[in-house]
């Protein structure tokens, strides 16, 4: 791609999630998300072949259903109060429309089956950008209105979404889509707060952000894409597989480690709000997630493929780029859990 054409594409992503962040007007809101579509439309095929083709097709179709269906819902809202400002009270059916809306962009069930289709289809950066940078700004939407969002149909949604994330991973092989899943089900936990405390639900997306791009980029060191291939990573990059494996532990909620700290704050905010059963249905499914998580561990650092000779020759001789994130992120990704007592008094 043109370096030119590419900085372009890039500020354009950037600049409409940031008009989308910092906007109090549903129509500025509505082309913020629309300049950020158009932009990673574009950065979907940078690599040109059919399968990026599919997925930035099937991206398309599925954002842009949503984007009339917002359009669509602030419409009808601005009939009542005749007004375009994002904080007035929505009434009932623009509410319950925003919420399908808003909840087919993040890719939450059922409207999640796009999600692991174009993750799949793209590479593994774009796969990042897609699973975290795309969330900020329906989220911040989301934020905006929680207030006039049903709590029953939000509650709904997220229990659903942790299910398909939670069963859709089981026979995956594929790491994009196991991560895809994975993404699914880790929305199903941010949005059952966002009613009750909505900061609870921000701390949880900054949390998501950090395990993810850990993941995504210890996989791009060795530009891993499948289980077989991760099976590969103990002849070549042998000090990566404890760090990936604490960033698997991490993402599936064990303790002491950092993904466990948002897990526990969402359960004691629902638990203060009498809601015992729909915990203890998160939890169970979530066990699902920690299981393909220790397989993935189990194939990375706790077998060793047959080998030809009795030396650990490498067999691959490109040079990986070492990237100085990965140090930070690992601590980031493992050890954040003292902050708890700090956490614990968000409001």
């Amino acid at each position: 791609m043109n370096p030119l054409a590419q900085l372009v594409i890039y500020s354009t992503m950037l600049m409409g999630t940031i008009i989308t962040l910092l906007s109090s007007h549903w129509f500025l809101a509505w082309a913020g998300l629309e300049m950020n579509m158009l932009a990673f439309t574009s950065i979907l095929i940078k690599k040109t072949n059919p399968r990026s083709t599919e997925a930035a097709t099937k991206y398309f179709l599925v954002q842009s259903t949503a984007s009339m269906i917002l359009m669509m819902a602030i419409m009808y809202n601005s009939l009542f109060p005749e007004q375009w400002t994002m904080m007035n009270n929505i009434n009932q059916l623009s509410s319950l429309l925003m919420t399908m809306a808003l909840a087919m962009k993040l890719g939450m069930a059922p409207f999640h089956f796009w999600i692991p289709e174009v993750t799949q289809g793209t590479p593994l950066i774009s796969g990042l950008l897609l699973l975290t940078w795309q969330k900020l700004a329906p989220i911040s939407i989301m934020y905006q209105i929680y207030s006039s969002i049903n709590t029953s149909i939000l509650l709904v949604l997220s229990i659903l979404s942790i299910m398909a994330g939670s069963w859709g991973g089981l026979n995956q092989t594929q790491l994009r889509k196991i991560l895809a899943y994975s993404s699914i089900t880790h929305m199903g936990w941010m949005m059952t707060t966002l009613t009750y405390n909505p900061n609870i639900t921000i701390f949880y997306l900054l949390t998501y952000i950090i395990l993810t791009t850990t993941a995504f980029l210890a996989l791009s060191l060795n530009s891993n894409t499948t289980a077989l291939m991760l099976s590969h990573t103990w002849n070549k990059l042998t000090w990566l597989m404890p760090l990936m494996s604490s960033t698997l532990l991490s993402m599936g909620g064990l303790p002491p480690l950092t993904g466990f700290l948002p897990k526990w704050i969402t359960i004691q905010e629902l638990t203060k709000n009498n809601n015992f059963i729909i915990p203890t249905i998160m939890i169970i499914m979530t066990l699902l997630n920690l299981y393909f998580y220790l397989r993935l561990i189990y194939i990375t650092s706790m077998t060793l493929l047959p080998t030809s000779n009795n030396t650990k020759m490498k067999w691959q001789f490109e040079n990986t780029k070492p990237t100085l994130l990965i140090p930070p992120l690992i601590i980031l990704t493992t050890l954040l859990l003292p902050m708890s007592p700090t956490i614990l008094t968000i409001p």
